[in-house]
């Protein structure tokens, strides 16, 4: 049993980690905004300072709205960057593990191949910019550290693609769905099964620290993982996805077309073989389709 103070309680990560902490043998303690603000970084500090007997810190906390860190900039570098760099230094001080989760985003994304951990970054938003800002000051820290980058995360919890494209799809009888960005989309269960594998190696052998790619196998993209969901789901009818350019999309922030993250580092270090996409899907979908109503 290892006891591990956790930065989020809503988020989907967060809420699938509380689900299956006990699962693991992780005693979690969550730690929600009303107590710990990450626009505030003494608060982040101070609740890592009065934790009792914690043996790893887990920050499930990012501003991740990509398009309006745009124009949100204050925030997302506070939340994103500078306080995960205070809250690096806290477990540092205090010699305790930090497992961060990040993003795909730091990447450019054009790459023909799969991306592995070593490649250089080239964040083209704001987000990925202040995602990549976290993981540099994680590491410059000095704090033993495990950052997992995942990509397209979704889960029964919150706001999603997935969740996006069924409330869509039942009131249209056409999508239109990008096609050209490449990616496996993640679901939050399997990463936080991953997560806790991570957290009781790194307790137990602090040479693991390090960088490392977490995300479902396979791959597709934006219109694949639409049409796979619609095929799979209890809708009666479902609606035509038409494919289209991330170009004739509009966003304020640009995206990687490639975001496929090589694993093999993962699997090498810590025998993690995450899930195929599909398979992890169509559990979540079963496990909405079973509350008869989307979670708001």
């Amino acid at each position: 049993m290892i006891r591990v103070l956790q930065f989020g309680a809503n988020g989907q990560l967060a809420r699938e980690a509380i689900r299956r902490a006990p699962a693991h043998g992780v005693e979690l303690m969550p730690v929600d905004r009303a107590r710990a603000d990450f626009l505030y970084p003494e608060q982040v500090v101070g609740a890592i300072k009065d934790a009792k007997g914690v043996d790893l810190v887990l920050n499930a906390v990012a501003y991740t709205a990509v398009d309006k860190a745009e124009t949100d900039r204050h925030a997302a570098q506070m939340i994103n960057a500078e306080t995960v760099a205070a809250l690096a230094r806290a477990c540092a001080a205090r010699g305790v593990p930090l497992l961060h989760i990040s993003t795909d985003y730091i990447y450019d994304g054009r790459k023909r191949a799969p991306y592995v951990e070593t490649d250089a970054a080239n964040p083209l938003s704001v987000y990925g910019r202040t995602k990549l800002g976290g993981e540099n000051a994680i590491r410059d820290s000095g704090a033993c550290h495990a950052i997992l980058r995942t990509s397209w995360l979704y889960s029964r919890w919150g706001d999603n693609f997935l969740k996006t494209m069924l409330r869509l799809g039942a009131d249209t009888d056409a999508l239109e769905v990008v096609d050209d960005q490449h990616g496996a989309p993640t679901a939050a269960g399997d990463l936080a099964d991953a997560t806790f594998t991570v957290a009781q190696a790194l307790v137990r052998d602090p040479a693991k620290s390090g960088t490392y790619h977490c995300t479902a196998s396979g791959e597709t993209t934006w219109r694949g993982f639409a049409e796979a969901m619609f095929e799979r789901t209890a809708m009666n009818t479902h609606p035509r996805v038409i494919p289209i350019s991330a170009k004739d999309y509009s966003s304020a922030a640009l995206r990687p077309r490639n975001s496929r993250l090589d694993c093999t580092k993962l699997h090498d270090t810590f025998g993690i073989r995450m899930r195929p996409w599909r398979t992890a899907m169509t559990d979540v979908l079963a496990e909405l389709h079973s509350q008869a109503v989307i979670d708001p």
